[in-house]
This record gives structure tokens, sequence and C-alpha cells, in this order.
């Protein structure tokens, strides 16, 4: 696929470019609380806009139903973006309407705005492909070029990911061409050890990387609300805890698969319990108790891995050449819950292994614990591209930018 690089050697000076970025931030009101992904598409843009384009950035935000919610602005991102570049950034009130044909006419060479929420649009997500083409040409009017630098949405087959770029001369944005290089790193000769360490609320999100990397992965260490259900599946009781009674058989044939292909599971070996889930809003102390794996009371749900876990967990990485985490270990968000994430994040930190950290929680939780990005390998801004990568599925966002 063609490059920024191969973009900029033609010349992009007074070139209407149109850059697919994820400013998908999560926001408290208006106010963005990472905006992580804003800061990492921003080189990109900077980039095009040093070169003389005149740039269009389009992004989703959240899941608004196809029409316009103000909870679903871009506006802040788009605020947010111009104060990361030092410039100016203009923003149009619409996706293809009055308002952006206005804005992206008026744009100047090296000038930067942002068009509302795509999903605003219902031809953005739709799965009839007459409607999200008819939509991909009203984005294609609007410019010359695109650049697709959305790496969290490239699992997507929607109308400015999939559509769009065979409508336009389009190239890979810097963002995607340094994600898909780390992936690769994931996946082709990779250094061993190789650890794969998985979080998150549910298992059915990740089974599909599991079975994947039962082939490719020395160990793989299970925490989050996902593990209640491989502890379910060992026969163990798990309380309240978070469980997908439904995937029970699935994790116990992969159970079985591993130990027949000589690939370690680890799992928590104790956790922290409490009546109810904690209040994310107050932070009110939740006074959580520490109960081994295997004896998880009745009325008690597991939060976040305990202290002999994040010890083992530990050890379970130190010699790892490679470490793909996916996933935090409890409730982060809560500080009675934070410290299962912080022990295997402060293990990538102390580790000489190439470590990613992927998905969007995992890289929240990351910034939110006050660790410094620099001291990982890379920090992901695709947490469901990274994992469909893994499970070696074509994305069609980057089939979209080969040629």
């Amino acid at each position: 696929m063609k490059t920024i690089d191969d973009l900029l050697a033609d010349g992009v000076s007074g070139r209407r470019v149109f850059v697919r970025a994820d400013l998908n931030v999560p926001l408290d009101g208006t106010t963005i609380t990472d905006d992580g992904r804003i800061r990492a598409v921003a080189p990109t843009i900077a980039r095009l806009a040093e070169a003389g384009a005149r740039v269009i950035v389009a992004s989703h935000l959240g899941r608004p139903k196809g029409a316009p919610d103000p909870a679903f602005s871009l506006a802040p991102a788009a605020a947010r973006l111009g104060e990361v570049l030092g410039a100016p950034v203009a923003f149009a009130t619409d996706t293809v309407g009055d308002s952006a044909k206005a804005v992206t006419a008026a744009l100047g060479d090296g000038a930067v705005a942002v068009l509302e929420n795509l999903r605003f649009n219902p031809g953005e997500t739709s799965k009839d492909d007459a409607e999200r083409g008819a939509f991909a040409d009203e984005l294609a009017a609007l410019a010359d070029v695109y650049v697709g630098d959305g790496f969290g949405a490239v699992h997507r087959k929607h109308a400015s990911v999939y559509d769009l770029p065979a409508r336009l001369p389009h190239a890979a944005g810097d963002l995607i061409v340094t994600e898909v290089g780390v992936l690769k790193q994931l996946t082709e000769d990779v250094a061993r050890p190789y650890a794969v360490v998985l979080g998150g609320a549910k298992v059915s999100d990740k089974l599909g990387v599991i079975d994947n990397l039962l082939g490719k992965a020395d160990r793989i260490l299970i925490g989050g609300g996902m593990a209640y259900t491989f502890l379910k599946a060992q026969g163990h009781e798990v309380g309240i805890s978070l469980l997908q009674e439904d995937q029970v058989p699935v994790v116990q044939e992969y159970l079985k698969r591993a130990e027949e292909q000589g690939v370690e599971f680890v799992l928590p070996v104790d956790v922290l319990v409490a009546p109810e889930f904690p209040d994310l809003k107050t932070k009110a102390p939740a006074n959580p108790t520490t109960v081994a794996a295997d004896a998880i009371p009745a009325d008690q749900e597991g939060l976040d891995i305990g202290p002999e876990t994040r010890k083992l967990y530990a050890e379970k990485l130190a010699d790892a050449a490679t470490v793909f985490w996916n996933g935090p270990m409890g409730v982060f968000e809560h500080p009675d819950y934070a410290e299962g994430t912080r022990a295997v994040a402060r293990a990538l930190v102390d580790s000489p292994a190439f470590s990613v950290v992927g998905g969007g929680d995992s890289a929240a939780a990351v910034r939110t614990l006050g660790f410094d990005e620099n001291a990982f390998g890379h920090i992901s801004t695709g947490g469901g591209a990274s994992l469909e990568y893994l499970e070696g599925k074509t994305l069609p966002g980057l089939a979209a930018l080969e040629d």
C-alpha cells in the first residue's frame, strides 16, 4: 500500500486530503477524559498540513443511531486537535451538508477542518452496499485524495473506511503503517518467550484471538471479568461474578487444546471480592476482601486479581521477550480495584520485552494509572482491530488501502 511518504513525494500542496482518523475518545459530558487517539493521529495531520495540503479530518464517535445527537458531537475532539496541533481547526456541523461543503471549500493551503460525526449519517454504517456507496460518493466530492489513518475502525466495513478509498487516490497514514508493523511483530518471527495477557469483561470478545494464539503464544494470562468463565470451566464456583455460562464448554475445549499444544494458561489464584459493584462516580471505599480463586463466596463478586496473582503474573512476564496485553485485570477505574491492572503495567515497564498494549481500556488504564507511555513498546489505538488482526482476519479498511 502507498504511504504518506508517497503522497508527499508526488506533492499535496493545494490538494484536499481527506484523512479518516479515529477521534473516538471517551467523554464525560463535553470533557475528553483520554486524548490518546487524538495525539496519535496528529503527526499525520501535521505532516500533510505542513506540506500545504488542505486537510479534511473525519471520524466517528460512539454509537449514535444514524442521526445527529449532541452527546456524540466531535466538537470537543476538534477543539482538542487544534490544541495538539497548535493551529486553528475549523469545524463543520454536519458530514456532507451545507456546513461541510462551506467549511471545506474555504480551506486554505495548510489548513485543517474536522467534519461532524460520520455516524450521524445512516450511510456510514449501513449494511446496504448502495446506501453506503451513496454516502461515500458525497464524501468523495469533498476531497481529491484519501488517507486512511483511523486504525481503530479498519475492522469495520463502513463507508468512510471501506468504500471511500475506492473512489479516490489513497494511501495509508503514519499511524496505520506503525500499527500494522507492530502487529506483524506479534505474528511473524516472534521473539520468544511470547506471553499474552487478556482481560476485560467478556470472554466471548477474546475467543477468536485465543483460538489463533494457541498455536503461537507460549503462555496466556487471564484476568478481568472474563477470568470467572475460565474459573467456572475448571469447576470452581464464582459467586455473583461476571459469567458467560454458555461459553464454559468452549473455554474447557481451549484449556484442553492448550495443554495438548504445550501452551501455558495462567489463571488467577486469588481475587478481590465484594457484595456489589463499586460506585465509579463517587469512588467511595469499597472495602473488598481477598479470597482464593477457588473459594469465592456465593454472595460475592470478583472485581480484581489478588496480591498472589499479581506476583505470579509479574513472574510469568519477567522473562518474556514479547508481550501483547489487551484488557484490564479488574475495575481499574476504582482505586480499590486498580492494583491488578497496575501490577501488569508495572511488570511490562520493568521487563525488557517488546510490549504492545492493545485496546482502549488498556491504553486508558496505562495513562490513568500514571505510567509513561514511552515505557512500553507500543500502545495501540485499536482494540477490536488489533484483536481481529491477531485472529488472522482480513480487515476491510486495510484491504481497501492496498493497490
